[in-house]
């Protein structure tokens, strides 16, 4: 688990876009963080947040138009 401290203007799927890669991870995020969302939408600043260890996302098949 990593811990985040917020900056200014963070917002949540912002800060999981970073540190993931993605954003589909921020229910997950926010259960391991409770009261977080009474927060708002833009976080304060020096807020800790803890960025769960997550599986990576499942793998997804590729269509290749062109040989």
């Amino acid at each position: 688990m990593v811990r985040y401290r917020t900056s200014a203007g963070d917002v949540l799927d912002a800060v999981c876009l970073r540190h993931y890669g993605r954003v589909d991870v921020v229910p997950e995020v926010l259960a391991a963080n409770p009261g977080l969302a009474a927060a708002g939408a833009t976080l304060p600043a020096g807020r800790i947040v803890e960025l769960p260890d997550l599986p990576p996302p499942p793998a997804t098949a590729r269509l290749r138009l062109w040989d």
